[in-house]
């Protein structure tokens, strides 16, 4: 569970974590790690899988009709992602697990997604600002996997990259639109970058999982993502009139199953049926 704020204002964080730039949100513990390729496919099938249903959230509460049309895509988008990411994790991991089993049938602290992903989806503004922060490292770490030397992996992360264009341009857009637009629009939406600036710095940690996954040809260059990120978040922050947040301390855990208390509740809803009907076939 996520250190609260307050704790964080007054203090509650160690000052040689702070001096360090990173703070594990659920303390020092680690929990164990299975074989790195499967835990390697279960983070890029999670993320997807949580924001994809954030997003769907959306769907019928859209400001515009097009717009309502425009999440509910992009929401079976990443869903569908999901799905191609967990089935290979499933057949790697050789236990009989398919997609559905680790989407339906996994507890909060199996999940391996980052905390940016499970965030509730709070205003329009929130939603778009995380679309687009996630957007920009997403197009950029599926153009190194689309070449690397796994093949299920390079040939999933190919397919996903054409959608993934679409997505980065279309959030792009909202934050120039919200953020170069009123008085109003700007000031919420530079708060939503305000908040959710800290939980980036997850998406480019390097741990014994990358390690291990790159001596099977999945070799990813943190440090040069990280650069090209920067440059293309900036890019859209100046357009769209933004400050670019301080990076604070940053909030982490996910990747080794430490989550935030939202988890509990988006997993309560998402899998539901499955676990209200076990065993039924649709």
């Amino acid at each position: 569970m996520a250190k609260p704020r307050e704790q964080e204002e007054e203090g509650g964080i160690a000052a040689g974590e702070a001096e360090k730039g990173t703070v594990n949100v659920a303390g020092p513990r680690q929990l164990p790690l299975g074989e790195p390729i499967v835990e390697y496919l279960l983070r890029l099938g999670d993320d997807r899988l949580l924001l994809g249903h954030r997003m769907s959230e959306w769907t019928g509460h859209g400001p515009i009709l097009e717009e309502d049309i425009a999440t509910a895509n992009i929401a079976l988008d990443l869903i569908g992602q999901a799905a191609q990411f967990l089935r290979l994790a499933g057949e790697l991991e050789g236990q009989g697990r398919d997609e559905d089993a680790l989407a339906y049938w996994r507890d909060g602290t199996k999940f391996r997604n980052c905390l940016l992903v499970e965030l509730p989806k709070g205003d329009f503004g929130d939603t778009m600002v995380r679309q687009f922060l996630f957007d920009a490292y997403s197009v950029l770490l599926l153009e190194a996997l689309a070449t690397s030397g796994h093949e299920g992996l390079a040939a999933i992360a190919a397919k996903a990259l054409k959608e993934d264009k679409y997505h980065l341009r279309h959030s792009s857009e909202w934050v120039v639109r919200l953020g170069d637009g009123t008085d109003e629009s700007h000031a919420r939406v530079q708060a939503s970058l305000d908040r959710l600036w800290r939980y980036t710095g997850e998406l480019f940690l390097r741990d014994e999982v990358d390690e291990a996954v790159a001596a099977l040809g999945v070799a990813v260059d943190h440090g040069a993502l990280k650069s090209r990120w920067d440059a293309l978040v900036d890019d859209v922050l100046k357009r769209a009139t933004l400050t670019r947040p301080a990076d604070l301390p940053w909030q982490q855990g996910g990747r080794r199953g430490r989550h935030t208390e939202h988890i509990g509740h988006l997993l309560a809803t998402m899998q539901s049926v499955a676990r209200a009907h076990p065993g039924a076939t649709w």
